[in-house]
């Protein structure tokens, strides 16, 4: 199985995002941010919910 992205990766892809923000939110961010796949199919194995911060997107992400 891949490796998740780094949470820098992640939140590079996340720049400017206005959070809480949903789990779709996160995914259109990164498409239009130009993330790579590893980071777009991270973001879009999140659970659908609201996201408070990007601290909370990088610990969904790790599964942790």
């Amino acid at each position: 199985m891949a490796e998740n992205p780094s949470p820098i990766e992640i939140q590079k892809a996340l720049g400017g995002v206005d959070y809480p923000a949903s789990a779709a939110d996160l995914v259109k961010n990164a498409e239009n941010s130009g993330a790579g796949d590893d980071v777009l199919s991270a973001l879009r194995n999140l659970p659908d919910r609201q996201y408070e911060n990007p601290a909370e997107v990088s610990k969904a992400v790790s599964g942790n």
